[in-house]
């Protein structure tokens, strides 16, 4: 048994990582603060102690006589401020990092994103594939945290392993896919490029495979892994499961990419001359992600760790409606 840490504990990905590294026999513990919103930690209740990544001495004596470290914490957003991604997904990485190597734990594995390859339009991108500077704060500052961590373990004993996930989605997922299947829902959704473009979905619980073999595969360190579910699927089919898996119509409008870009651009410009902190409806990377090819290959996982995802499309978005459904009409009920 090991004792496992994890920062952004209470999240999606985090809390499902709590309750798999408990049922697999490790102690876990993670960091949240104050003002955290812990009811996804309900089913688990983990050994929590109060932080903030973006303030070092918070961390000082959270990290004793932890084993392996998982990073999740990060600002996950199309649309902040650069310097509020970096504070937190730059500075807040090397914070944790430091403190985790002056508290001699054996392994940090980070919760990059694949999206650090950019959106180029290609299919089956792999880990040598160039990391290229883009417009995207989020893309920029998650590559350049990994990147700085792998320099970092030159210079500690601390192992150091990234996985970089697709388009992660399952149940209790309030980012990506309760929006997308309520505009889905309110026939407020549209394809882009009649939704051609392959796409990266990764379930919940196949990513969860990958974590714990990146916690303890003895091929893990120094290395870094895309992890996806490994399909080969556009933006039409992975909405029209979903529609059929509701009971509902699909998507019958399609946008042009350019044109779906460019509204994107004039909503943003809009936005930041008005200085409105909220999202706008339409985002540049949003586009980019539905409107280009965002593929990947996940071969090297499958090589080095003997990753193989277990829980297939199908099943994934049974599971994954069932729960938005349960969502909506307990909603209702209220």
């Amino acid at each position: 048994m090991s004792v496992c840490f994890i920062t952004g504990i209470n999240g999606f990905i985090g809390s499902h990582i709590a309750a798999y590294l408990q049922q697999c026999g490790h102690q876990v513990r993670g960091l949240v603060r104050r003002t955290s919103d812990l009811r996804l930690l309900q089913s688990c209740q983990p050994d929590l102690t109060f932080g903030d990544i973006t303030d070092a001495q918070s961390l000082a004596t959270s990290l004793r006589g932890v084993d392996v470290l998982i990073h999740v914490a990060g600002l996950a957003s199309d649309w902040d401020h650069p310097e509020k991604f970096r504070a937190i997904n730059v500075t807040g990485t090397q914070n944790v990092a430091e403190m985790a190597a002056g508290q001699k734990v054996k392994r940090l594995v980070y919760i990059s994103s694949a999206a650090i390859h950019g959106f180029r339009n290609q299919r089956f991108m792999n880990e040598d594939d160039p990391l290229p500077e883009t417009i995207f704060p989020y893309v920029n500052t998650k590559r350049r945290a990994e990147q700085w961590l792998f320099e970092f373990s030159k210079n500690t004993t601390m192992e150091i392993t990234a996985l970089r996930p697709g388009n992660v989605f399952g149940p209790h997922d309030h980012t990506f896919i309760e929006k997308y299947l309520t505009a889905l829902l309110q026939g407020k959704l549209a394809y882009i490029d009649r939704g051609k473009h392959w796409t990266c979905p990764t379930y919940i619980e196949n990513l969860l495979q990958a974590v714990e073999l990146a916690c303890f595969h003895e091929q893990a360190p120094g290395e870094a892994f895309i992890i996806t579910d490994g399909l080969d699927i556009d933006w039409r089919t992975f909405t029209e499961a979903f529609a059929r898996a509701l009971g509902i119509p699909a998507p019958r409008l399609s946008i042009p990419f350019g044109l779906a870009y460019g509204l994107a651009w004039m909503m943003e410009m809009g936005y930041r001359s008005l200085r409105l902190k909220s999202a706008p409806l339409l985002t540049r990377y949003r586009i980019c992600n539905g409107g280009r090819d965002y593929h990947f290959s996940i071969e090297k996982a499958q090589k080095l760790l003997g990753y193989q995802p277990t829980v297939g499309f199908t099943e994934a978005v049974q599971r994954t409606a069932q729960w938005f459904e349960n969502r909506s009409s307990a909603k209702k009920g209220r």
